[in-house]
């Protein structure tokens, strides 16, 4: 491009946004003679008047995107509308005023989406947290909160963030998936599918493991969509993500506190309350504080069949994450009891990891099986094994059983799950062998 070509491009462009600036001022002071709240409607009635008389000779092409544009900034969240509206996009993750990038099927990709300016930025940050209840400022210049829709929204500003305004929204998915879609997806065999559902019905206690964005809450989700339909659920999160579809579930999100500082209702709250409400299942969105000695006082308790997860990258640093969160709760326990709570408290842990090519997978589950000396033992019912990366950039492997049975496997039969052994990967010898020379 040459220079005078790169010079008209550059008024053009200059053109357009004085153009857009002024149709929005147009449109704006037209809404605001009506009065009420303003419908699409509304906007491109007043929008085709300043058309009119802007007078300029604009193709149909351009008109659409300048009536996409306008109706966005006034109705909508502006130059991100157009990603929330995309069914392809998972996140969205603005770090300043001039650097968008998306999530788009595990894969992260950079966009042409820019702000005028940090102010703007932050403009848009008020519009989406404003009605939430939700404030930011410099005294509290981060915010975590939850869209009508259930997208999840974290915003960070100056003086925090160094540079610029940030903001993350983490999409809620509008549809639901189902274990079928995990195993389509190859998250998961159908040996493993049919193994966990046995897991959750007979209410064994199940901790999902794994890092951030690696899918922790949607194989939650299917998860307890596993919990028979007659029992009581109560479901605690930060930012309400379950879709639970049972008739008696009752829902409970922490609530921050108030501009005073008090007001506060954290999830350690909630878990020692929802112990009062009758549950047969508690599910714990995530565990990642003091409340995790509750949690496992839950489980150790009468409430069989929890669910929870918790950051960690493998079954063994999960049940080291869960020591710490113990320990952080403030009640003096030696470390020995701490495991030993574990221990008896927790019977499955599930791995789930994202991948490097975007895709997500369960890579371990894992049997807790009791404490021998000062250590927690465990043992790898299923692993997915990586054998290297296509030609189109897809991960290459396989989900396998280890060949040994589960040591609750009597508690799997006795809710009507009689699973051979070929779904552990084991002959009828190997079965009676493995078990004969284990405790």
């Amino acid at each position: 491009m040459t220079d005078a070509t790169e010079k008209t491009a550059d008024a053009s462009a200059a053109d357009l946004t004085k153009l857009r600036q002024w149709l929005l001022q147009r449109v704006s002071q037209g809404l605001e003679a009506n009065g009420g709240q303003p419908s699409p409607a509304d906007v491109r009635q007043h929008l085709a008047k300043a058309f009119e008389e802007a007078g300029a000779g604009l193709s149909d092409g351009l008109k659409r995107q300048l009536e996409r544009d306008i109706v966005n900034e006034l109705l909508g969240y502006g130059p991100i509308q157009q990603l929330l509206d995309d069914p392809t996009v998972s996140e969205i993750m603005i770090n300043g005023c001039d650097r968008v990038f998306i999530e788009r099927q595990g894969r992260l990709e950079q966009t042409s989406i820019r702000f005028a300016n940090d102010e703007t930025l932050i403009r848009l940050i008020d519009r989406i947290i404003l009605p939430l209840g939700r404030r930011i400022d410099g005294d509290n210049p981060t915010v975590d909160a939850r869209l009508p829709d259930g997208s999840r929204v974290n915003a960070v500003i100056p003086p925090v963030a160094l540079d610029g305004p940030s903001l993350t929204i983490r999409k809620f998915a509008k549809e639901r998936l189902m274990v079928e879609n995990l195993v389509s997806l190859g998250s998961i065999n159908e040996h493993m599918a049919t193994f966990l559902e046995a897991c959750v019905v007979s209410r064994l206690n199940v901790v999902v493991s794994g890092g951030t964005g690696s899918g922790k809450t949607t194989l939650l989700n299917i998860l307890s969509e596993f919990i028979p339909e007659g029992e009581r659920l109560v479901t605690i999160e930060d930012s309400a993500e379950l879709q639970l579809h049972h008739s008696n579930i009752v829902r409970l999100e922490t609530k921050p506190a108030n501009v005073d500082g008090t007001g506060e209702v954290p999830i350690r709250h909630l878990v020692r309350n929802s112990l009062r409400m009758r549950p047969d299942r508690i599910v714990v969105g995530e565990v990642r504080g003091g409340e995790a000695v509750d949690m496992l006082q839950a489980m150790n308790t009468g409430h069989d069949g929890s669910l929870t997860t918790v950051h960690a990258n493998s079954p063994r640093d999960a049940a080291s994450r869960l020591e710490t969160l113990c320990l952080m709760s403030g009640i003096e326990l030696p470390l020995r009891v701490v495991r030993e709570q574990i221990a008896s408290a927790v019977d499955v842990i599930i791995q789930q990891s994202r991948m490097r090519d975007g895709s997500r997978k369960v890579t371990s589950i894992t049997e807790v099986l009791g404490m021998e000396g000062d250590t927690i033992v465990m043992s790898e019912l299923f692993r997915f094994d990586e054998t290297g990366i296509g030609q189109d950039g897809k991960v290459i492997g396989a989900h396998k059983a280890t060949g040994i049975r589960p040591m609750f496997g009597p508690r799997l039969e006795a809710a009507g799950f009689k699973l051979g052994p070929e779904v552990f990967g084991a002959t009828e010898m190997s079965y009676r062998t493995a078990n004969g020379g284990r405790r």
